[in-house]
């Protein structure tokens, strides 16, 4: 047999890049990779600016809360805030107590390490506020 009819393979595991050179199985994986890398770079820039949990506040039956009520400075303020919301809400799935520590932890867990420790006492506190505003034990 002639060495061209040897070497030349049916379709498995060859192509052709552009250029018409062939290509092993391997290489066009990588090269597929490259091509999903370089396109979700782009799509990643352009969507930087999109957060989830904003999406989670407009979109979820979570109840409706004061605004801002995590950044003011007393805790019993935010507990009594989040009691008033949970059970005036008609946005809610659970119970109002539910409603309330959910949100709670929510933003608590949203913040993350960028939570001052100060901050996370605070609302800490709060949880501890909200479970006697509810009767619960602290």
């Amino acid at each position: 047999m002639p060495a061209q009819c040897k070497s030349k393979k049916t379709g498995t595991g060859t192509g052709k890049t552009r250029s018409g050179k062939s290509t092993s199985t391997r290489q066009r994986h990588a090269l597929a990779s490259d091509r999903k890398k370089n396109a979700s770079k782009s799509t990643t820039s352009a969507n930087s600016t999109h957060r989830w949990s904003h999406h989670v506040m407009e979109t979820s039956d979570a109840m409706d809360i004061q605004r801002d009520i995590f950044k003011t400075g007393n805790a019993e303020e935010i507990a009594q805030s989040l009691k008033r919301s949970s059970t005036e809400s008609t946005r809610r799935k659970g119970t109002p107590f539910q409603s309330a520590m959910s949100m709670l932890n929510f933003y608590i867990n949203r913040a993350g390490r960028n939570l001052p420790k100060t901050r996370r006492n605070t609302l800490e506190r709060a949880k501890k506020h909200l479970r006697e505003a509810f009767g619960r034990k602290p």
